[in-house]
């Protein structure tokens, strides 16, 4: 009876390991479109979650790095570099023959607090940022140059009114702090692609603030490849009839467009000035799923998925990437934010690692 037992589930297992390799994969799917990737944490690199590590292995042929290359992790110290993850996620990208981006060279979130100040905790002049701008581009980009295809060069400058963010990089530069990073960039590694990446592009004051800005780049002989737009969604919003204008409008200026940080959250979209009387009814309302979602509300986000998908696939002409920001469900940066115990259902994979229903049907649909 053992023996019946142990063949009929080795017979399982090698039915179901021979399936999944008839299976097509993501970056089957989307080879005629688009690199399809992810974002990696540090634990992924370091080999924490092998189910998650099989899961890029076998769909994704592009990476980002989540955190471990943002200024206040590879840069702590003026004097001092930290290299071990970051080596770790770009010997990642190599032995997997990966494409590899670098996130993010210039950015006021997640910046080194010495970076734009001096001893005493001033603000340095704009001759003292010059240069660390350029030593800090051209030591990290010079580390990685022929294994990292494109640098996030700048993150999030512009609000959403099109106004530049008051950063610490605005307050002593001004506007040109955008050039001046593009030129260290390109000085640093010529042959690297070189992009500008930002959260809701879809509002038009926003639209047309960057479309100035790469314009304005192209006009003076700085190299710009790519805008990529973070696709940080929700079920009500963006308006994808405003996020495809903004495909249209970022493609006319010549730049490759990427659709850059995607997930999709699939709780209700709740505001601090809801009415609500306690800090626990509101709790409640930000974290309604923490359980699993609904079936009407899984096949609603599925469904809203698919047409977004379909929007990528018809603008594959001019879109050169999508970018999953995560592996699966459980990875995400959404879950216990904004608050601690908050569940949240925003990627490609569930929690045990299974395609969602809408892409699961399109590769499906292909194997038949």
């Amino acid at each position: 009876m053992r023996i019946a037992i142990l063949a009929a589930s080795v017979a399982l297992m090698t039915a179901s390991c021979t399936a999944e390799k008839n299976e097509p994969t993501l970056k089957e799917y989307f080879s005629d479109n688009f690199l399809i990737g992810t974002a990696l944490n540090v634990g992924h690199i370091k080999g924490f979650d092998q189910k998650a590590d099989s899961v890029v292995r076998r769909h994704f042929n592009t990476i980002v790095a989540e955190n471990c290359m943002k200024c206040e992790k590879i840069h702590p110290a003026e004097d001092r570099y930290f290299w071990d993850d970051a080596d770790a996620f770009v010997d990642y990208g190599v032995r997997n023959n990966m494409t590899i981006i670098g996130h993010t060279l210039i950015w006021h979130s997640q910046l080194a607090r010495w970076f734009p100040r001096d001893s005493a905790g001033n603000y340095v002049s704009a001759d003292v940022l010059k240069q660390r701008m350029r030593d800090h581009i051209t030591t990290i980009m010079t580390r990685y140059k022929g294994k990292i295809k494109g640098w996030d060069v700048v993150n999030e400058p512009i609000l959403e009114n099109g106004s530049y963010r008051k950063s610490p990089f605005y307050d002593i530069l001004g506007e040109e702090f955008i050039p001046l990073a593009f030129q260290y960039a390109h000085e640093a590694d010529p042959d690297a692609e070189l992009y500008i990446n930002d959260y809701a592009m879809n509002v038009p004051a926003k639209r047309e603030a960057y479309v100035r800005i790469v314009n304005d780049l192209k006009s003076r002989g700085l190299r710009i490849d790519g805008i990529g737009m973070q696709g940080h969604m929700g079920m009500d919003y963006p308006d994808l009839d405003e996020f495809e204008a903004s495909i249209n409008a970022y493609a006319a200026t010549g730049c490759n467009v990427m659709i850059t940080e995607w997930d999709m959250s699939a709780l209700p979209t709740v505001s601090r000035s809801a009415n609500v009387g306690d800090s626990v009814a509101f709790s409640k309302l930000l974290n309604p799923y923490p359980d699993g979602l609904p079936t009407g509300v899984s096949d609603q986000w599925n469904a809203r998925m698919d047409s977004i998908t379909d929007m990528f696939i018809r603008h594959s002409d001019v879109i050169t990437r999508v970018t999953a920001w995560g592996v699966d469900d459980g990875m995400s940066w959404k879950n216990n934010f904004p608050v601690r115990g908050r569940v949240e259902y925003p990627l490609l994979f569930d929690r045990d690692y299974n395609l969602k229903p809408f892409m699961a049907n399109r590769l499906a649909n292909t194997a038949k």
